[in-house]
């Protein structure tokens, strides 16, 4: 098995480190904040607002908001195409653009049809600015020492709900749910489009060679029992992943606990996702890439059975939670990395832009279907049985997206 991606801070030359663009990485970190604060994790603070104020019901807000995660899906295709190519500096600031355009017509929509046309603008403006395009940029730069830089833009990242739910509950308390999309939407400009189009100007480094192992083209891979394996995978446990943290609540709530408890518990959760990503790059280092992805992904089945068996006490579910939490911060590391250690960075953004496709599309429909799952399987604790049962057959499926040095051919 070749490891081609987890080489880490040691391994970068003194004139690659010169060669780097060094106002990236601090404007990505500013970026990702600011997009996933303002795009993604306004919503569910402002949605219960959004409903009250139009009579619109739950379901339906909640469905527009899941289309721009489908959408988001199917542009990334297309927006790692384009940064492979051309660099990510146009699609990011485009996207940026189209994240502010698309809270405008959020906030103004008369109705639910331009509603639903906000929300399936602000899917492109996701494809276009979140973790993908950003992983893709940092891969390219900072190869071979990549996790690194990866892993400090995620830390970021995770502070996007620490700043944008409180501000955007503070802005609600004195303003509409559309003036607050709006001074949303001024903030997200203000913020993402002028680092966009500022720190990510540095010239594009041309593609480096396809690695010996590998068959080469995109289509080939694509085409490749390991890809299609990986896919398949990551889009079990995306889906068992994000089931599991919307039904964290109702799974406390139906076992007595407070609402106050059991939002501790999912807030702590948050907490151990960003104690997970420091220690990925350790675990890379001493871990084979199917290794690390098989046994990731089997403890986040193991903590699903915990959850499902286990009704306390709460200091017990605490403490699983956070385990659940480091486990899928090691998994958006892992997911960013699969590309890399497996086919290097010639087409990573394409191929990852494909692998993630219909694992996003499984994390937008989980909340639904857990929804309508957990009554006819007997309650909460029997759906985190089946998700957990879910994962670990992600896991078994895992063990086979190895890339041996002289593959067959699909």
């Amino acid at each position: 098995m070749t490891d081609l991606g987890t080489r880490t801070s040691g391994a970068a030359t003194e004139s690659e480190d010169r060669s780097r663009p060094h106002a990236v990485l601090p404007a990505l970190c500013a970026t990702q904040i600011t997009s996933w604060g303002i795009v993604y994790y306004a919503f569910p603070v402002l949605n219960p607002r959004i409903t009250a104020s139009t009579g619109w019901s739950a379901t339906v807000t909640t469905a527009a908001f899941s289309l721009a995660l489908i959408v988001s899906g199917i542009a990334g295709i297309r927006v790692g195409r384009v940064i492979d190519r051309h660099g990510p500096r146009t699609v990011m600031t485009a996207g940026s653009a189209a994240g502010a355009v698309s809270l405008v017509v959020v906030a103004l929509a008369p109705g639910l049809p331009v509603f639903f046309a906000g929300w399936a603008l602000a899917g492109f403006a996701m494809a276009a600015t979140f973790y993908p395009p950003a992983f893709a940029a940092l891969t390219r730069w900072w190869a071979p020492d990549h996790v690194r830089a990866l892993t400090i833009v995620t830390l970021a990242g995770g502070l996007a709900s620490t700043v944008f739910a409180p501000l955007t509950a503070a802005l609600a308390e004195h303003l509409t749910w559309r003036t607050t999309y709006l001074v949303l939407a001024a903030i997200l400009a203000a913020v993402t489009i002028p680092a966009h189009a500022l720190a990510l100007k540095a010239p594009w480094p041309p593609a480096p060679a396809t690695p010996a192992h590998s068959d080469g083209t995109p289509r080939t891979v694509t085409r490749s029992r390991p890809f299609l394996l990986l896919a398949l995978a990551f889009t079990l446990s995306a889906f068992a992943m994000y089931a599991v943290v919307f039904s964290l609540v109702p799974l406390l709530l139906e076992r007595g606990y407070t609402t106050s408890q059991a939002a501790w518990a999912l807030g702590l959760g948050g907490a151990g996702q960003t104690l997970g990503r420091t220690l990925y790059a350790t675990l890379a280092r001493h871990t084979s890439t199917t290794t690390r992805t098989a046994v990731l992904v089997a403890f986040g089945a193991l903590t699903t059975a915990t959850l499902a068996l286990t009704p306390g006490p709460y200091g017990l579910l605490i403490t699983m939670s956070v385990a659940a939490g480091v486990v899928r911060g090691n998994l958006t590391l892992l997911q960013a990395t699969a590309i890399t250690d497996r086919w290097g960075t010639t087409h990573y953004g394409r191929l990852s832009g494909i692998l993630g496709a219909p694992a996003m599309t499984a994390s937008a429909l989980a909340p639904f279907a857990a929804a309508v799952l957990a009554p006819p399987l007997g309650g909460t604790p029997p759906l985190f049985g089946a998700l957990a049962a879910l994962g670990a057959a992600a896991a078994l499926i895992a063990l086979g997206t190895s890339v041996r040095s002289n593959p067959l051919r699909p």
